[in-house]
């Protein structure tokens, strides 16, 4: 049957699946109820499928209808009967080459069966004491080869069966005809032969015990050469790939194809060191765990060829000169001309970028962040003290593909700025450490005048609080770690090749014993030459041009900048005393270090922000038992608590689903403002209060041109920050305007004092002009910052803004959305008047929110814990076409339109935006934080997640995509003409001794063997052919494009054949013109005239 595929399942179900469709679907399916499958035989050109079980019986089955034959091959009869124990399960079956009627049974405990099929016995048996793994056959089908549990191979000859001929342990060493070393089983053994050279002897295991460290290997034998090639992973099976399909004719094998339990290779047989074929697909995603990912749709077109040709030259060298040797299949290209980009963040620091513009991914450039870092280490101690198995985990990613800067955040607390050059360097990479400390007024009291101020112990740490300390300083003994990085960059100079290029390490230090928190957010601007990063601490902005921090607050003090209910007395204590007593008094830092204790991958956090929808921040202080804090001393202070950063997909959490009644979202419009404002006041007077239980954690950043404040009249650098107990302020920067002075002209960086509320943790913003178009942030074009050239050295920065001109003409204002992760707001700029409120859920939370544009309209996308995903639209465009619900199970849309209201402020009819649902789909329950940490959002209607560990899940809500998915898909299935058998000759068929073809049909047909037992199995019809009716229809115009081709085609072969036809009937015209004048002339000649 072609185009299908048998597969066996563990449960004991044998499946066939239906290949000459785009979308493979499962035709029949036949479940064994009393016995276990233990192994499975197709013969080449057959339909008939041998069946082996765990009771040592043999069952036939036809793959066309998929029912059971009467014929069997029970154990007890395949065994001689003097035989007293069961010969175990079957582990191979396999047709002789020289005869299909004769079938090689091997069992568990070492006994081979030759079973003659027509004639229902056992032509001869074979005995051996070791257990049986698997069977290769010569192609002459009079030998074959065993691979056993002790690590050995034996040759046996059908002529004499008494005893193997020949005895191998490739990686054991004999002395005196003993075996000495002890080996591990060799799971499987292909015995190829070769035309014109030695046969091939390929098998799995077999290695020696005494070599515990050995990793998993395939062993190449080929004649007296043994070469081992050792995997990364454990091997699963391997197959030979050779000339010929026919199994009695020479093999000529020219690749093994090795499947891994991570990965997929292929190696070459024709080159004497065995080198691997390269790759063509994405299989080593996984090769280190995925911590994030970042999803880019309608990237400039010239960035995936420079990433391209840049990742070809750092590709591994070794690989074969040779094609990939599989080429079954056809892909099919996508219909959009976009390109798009996939990067991942991986756990042992790497970040990869792949081309995900065509249905399969690609990888282009592979970045290591380690590679700034020096080697953990500390005289007198292991390192495993220090930090643990994966301190460069990626934790947050930044790209902005227009200027090419890329900036990434790790679990050690540090961040990298990379920019990107087309040529190579060597230089020593600039590094700069952050003091990040959120300060906590003590409770207000008129005992607190009478607290001492410490001076004895403060200067104790005096040296240990310089803020430029070199990352190598350590605390001495018996005191709290202060003032050192978590990492020590290297200070010496680096070659760096063309790609990616570290500008600026920036790490945040240690505060009193106390490691720093994991980052938050992460934001950066090649205009303005900023990066912001937030974590439960507080914000900093950085400098990455002049190599300065601009600025450096606690989270309660960036609130209380914006706080108008913030209460004026305060302790007399003007700093601070970092004692083991006033940290105890303070909110026990004991539980901001067992929160840093949880990786990226291992915590309970999502986004930055518990998962709670309590929407508390991720550092709400919790005081601890006396148990607790002995637990976290006990662990001693020089170790900061990493822990291995494990995959997105190896964690799970229990998050709410809401029930369709009360996740019904209901809108509301300007008088819910009220009920809001006595929600921020409350909120804004707990920054201030006495209790002091909760840190904002920094949760969102947005660099953009708009209005800081109130009486702005025009709009200006600004950076707007969103935190976990829904505060959203905003800080101005005075950035300077001539390029000449930017680098010597310091930047100005200040709260403005504006603060707006949301209910929940604050996850995205946007900006948009008064003609409901998105305003990205400025960006600096890409130029080469390493060229040779003078002129491209001294060049000015292009600057490209996006703010609208008319903005400045008429004072028009602007529009803000912001969502968290409980409702999604849109204000008024600069009046910062609340023009809609949408409450998208009370039972849960958003997990995802992203803006993105779909169909030159801008919506805001978000991804709810309960499944739900909601977007904004903010143009009244034509119609949106979304995607039906046969792609999606839990999808809400939200339009944002326009209609003509009153403005509060300045009393004149504007169009303000608000928001109208357009689709509501049910898609994905959220179990795990796999989805959550990996869910994004992009341009034109896609978004992905990491579905398992080592997939990842693509899903369009654009309607137009969804119209041509069926016409996107590949097939997987080309049919291949067969090749023709060698001919044997005359004598060589007749003196062969082979015996034939046989009539499998008469042989194993109902009329003959009758029917099965029903009890046996029982068989279960598919929807392959539904399916496949489906997949035909919408492939129609293809199939007849094909059909088309293949008609001319075929004309022009008959075309061919007409001429070819043509040829011979001349020239047989013309032979039997010259026969007939040789006929003429010797007419009349006698015998003896010749």
């Amino acid at each position: 049957m072609l185009g299908a595929l048998v597969s066996a399942s563990s449960d004991d179900m044998l499946h066939l699946w239906n290949l000459r469709q785009k979308r493979p679907a499962i035709l029949h399916s036949l479940k064994f109820t009393r016995e276990r499958v233990t192994f499975c035989h197709l013969p080449f050109q057959s339909k008939w499928l041998y069946v082996g079980t765990e009771r040592g019986n043999t069952h036939i089955v036809n793959i066309e209808s998929f029912i059971l034959s009467g014929y069997v091959i029970m154990w007890n009869k395949a065994i001689e009967l003097s035989t007293k124990t069961h010969p175990g399960p079957v582990v191979h079956l396999s047709d002789s080459p020289r005869d299909e009627g004769k079938l090689l049974i091997g069992y568990e405990n070492g006994t081979v069966v030759f079973w003659d099929l027509r004639s229902k016995r056992a032509d001869l048996r074979v005995y051996y004491d070791e257990a049986i793994h698997s069977i290769g056959w010569h192609n002459e089908g009079k030998q074959f080869m065993c691979s056993h549990s002790d690590g050995s191979l034996t040759l046996w000859n059908l002529k004499s069966p008494s005893r193997p001929f020949q005895i191998i342990i490739p990686h054991g060493k004999i002395r005196d005809g003993k075996k000495v070393e002890s080996c591990k089983p060799i799971l499987k053994v292909e015995y190829k032969t070769c035309k014109n050279s030695e046969p091939f002897i390929i098998f799995s295991g077999g290695l020696s015990y005494d070599k515990p460290w050995r990793r998993p290997s395939l062993t190449i034998m080929h004649g007296k050469a043994i070469t081992v090639l050792e995997m990364d992973h454990p091997v699963v099976d391997f197959l030979t790939l050779c000339e010929t399909p026919y199994p009695n004719e020479f093999q000529d094998p020219y690749a093994v194809v090795v499947l891994l339990e991570k990965d997929l290779i292929v190696v070459d047989l024709t080159q004497s060191h065995f080198p691997i074929f390269e790759n063509p697909y994405p299989m080593d995603i996984h090769e280190s765990p995925v911590t994030c990912i970042e999803y880019f749709a309608d990237c400039p077109p010239d960035l995936i060829p420079v990433l391209y040709s840049l990742g070809a030259k750092h590709k591994k060298q070794g690989y074969s000169n040779k094609e990939w040797p599989i080429s079954g299949g056809v892909w099919n290209l996508g219909a959009h001309s976009y390109p798009e980009i996939i990067i991942t963040g991986h756990a042992d620091g790497s970040i990869r970028f792949w081309d995900a513009s065509a249905i399969t991914l690609q990888m282009l450039y592979k970045l290591k962040t380690s590679k700034v870092f020096e080697k953990p280490k500390l005289e007198g101690k292991p390192a495993a003290e220090i930090v643990e198995d994966d301190p460069f985990a990626i934790q947050l990613m930044y790209w902005c593909p227009q200027s090419r800067i890329f900036c990434v955040a790790g679990i050690s607390a540090h961040v990298i700025v990379y920019r990107f050059s087309k040529h190579e360097v060597n230089t020593e990479v600039s590094s700069l450490e952050v003091r990040l400390q959120s300060e906590i007024e003590d409770v207000i009291s008129p005992e607190a005048e009478m607290i001492p101020p410490f001076p004895d112990v403060s200067s104790q740490f005096s040296s240990l609080k310089d803020l430029s300390g070199s990352t190598n300083t350590v605390a001495s003994e018996g005191l709290m770690k202060d003032c050192i990085p978590c990492l020590s960059v290297k200070t010496r100079a680096m070659r760096m090749p063309p790609g990616y290029q570290a500008d600026l390490v920036i790490q945040l230090m240690w505060v009193d014993g106390e490691p720093p928190q994991p980052i938050t957010s992460l934001v950066v601007n090649s205009a303005y030459g900023l990066v912001a990063f937030g974590n439960s601490s507080g914000l900093a902005v950085v400098d990455f041009m002049q190599k300065t921090t601009l600025l450096s607050m606690g989270s309660v003090e960036l609130c209380r900048s914006a706080d108008p209910y913030q209460r004026q007395l305060c302790s007399p204590r003007k700093s601070k005393q970092f004692t083991a007593g006033l940290t105890e008094l303070s909110d026990s830092p004991v539980s901001w270090e067992l929160e840093r204790c949880k990786s990226p991958t291992t915590s309970d956090h999502i986004n930055g922000h518990c998962t709670s929808p309590t929407s508390q921040s991720c550092g709400s202080g919790k005081r601890m038992s006396s148990a607790d804090v002995t637990k976290i001393n006990r662990r001693g202070s020089g170790k900061p608590p990493f822990r291995k950063a494990q995959s997105a997909a190896c964690m799970e959490i229990s998050l709410p689903v809401a029930t369709e009644a009360t996740d019904v979202p209901v809108c509301c419009f300007l008088e819910t403002e009220n009920r809001e404002n006595s929600f921020s006041q409350s909120r804004r007077s707990s920054v201030s209060s006495i209790d002091k239980e909760s840190k904002e954690t920094i949760t969102a950043l947005y660099f953009a041109e708009s209005y800081a404040q109130k009486n702005d009249s025009v709009v200006s650098p600004c950076l707007w920050v969103g935190t976990g107990l829904g505060m959203v302020l905003s800080v101005s920067l005075n950035v300077p305007n001539v390029d000449e002075l930017r680098q010597t002209e310091p930047v100005t960086v200040s709260p403005s004092g504006t603060a707006l509320t949301l209910k929940g943790a604050v996850l995205t913003f946007a900006c948009l002009d008064c003609t409901g178009t998105l305003i990205h942030p400025p960006y600096e074009a890409w130029g080469e910052p390493n060229s040779s050239d003078d002129s491209e050295r001294t060049r000015k920065r292009k600057l490209v803004l996006h703010s609208p001109s008319s903005s400045q003409d008429t004072g028009d204002h602007q529009f803000a959305v912001i969502c968290s992760e409980k409702q999604a707001k849109v204000y008024s700029l600069p009046a910062q008047i609340c023009l809609y409120v949408h409450n998208i859920t009370n039972a849960a939370f958003l997990l995802r929110a992203d803006i993105v544009t779909l169909y030159n309209s801008v919506c805001l996308a978000c991804f709810s814990a309960n499944g739900r995903i909601m977007t904004l639209r903010v143009w009244q465009q034509p119609d949106i076409p979304l995607g039906g619900n046969a792609f999606f199970k839990n999808l809400v849309f939200w339009s944002m339109f326009y209609n003509f209201v009153c403005s509060i402020a300045d009393k004149e009819l504007t169009s303000l935006p608000s928001l109208r649902p357009l689709l509501d789909v049910n898609y994905l329950p959220v179990m795990d934080t796999r989805i959550s940490r990996t869910f994004c959002f992009t341009n034109e209607g896609q978004a992905l997640y990491l579905s398992s560990p080592t997939e990842i899940q693509r899903l369009t809500y654009s309607q137009e995509m969804c119209d041509n998915l069926q016409d996107m898909l590949g097939e997987l299935f080309t049919p291949v003409e067969t090749p023709e058998a060698q001919y044997r000759g005359f004598l060589k068929g007749l003196f062969g001794g082979t015996g034939g073809t046989l009539d499998r049909e008469e042989l194993f047909g109902e009329a003959t063997a009758g029917k099965a037992s029903r009890s046996l199995a029982q068989h279960i019809p598919g929807s392959g052919g539904v399916e496949g009716v489906k997949g035909a229809a919408g492939s129609a115009i293809g199939e007849l494009a094909r059909a088309r081709i293949a008609l001319d085609e075929r004309g022009q072969k008959l075309g061919e054949l007409d001429e070819k036809t043509a040829s011979m009937m001349a020239s047989a015209e013309a032979f039997s013109k010259h026969a007939h004048e040789v006929m003429l002339k010797c007419k009349d000649k006698k015998w003896y005239q010749f």
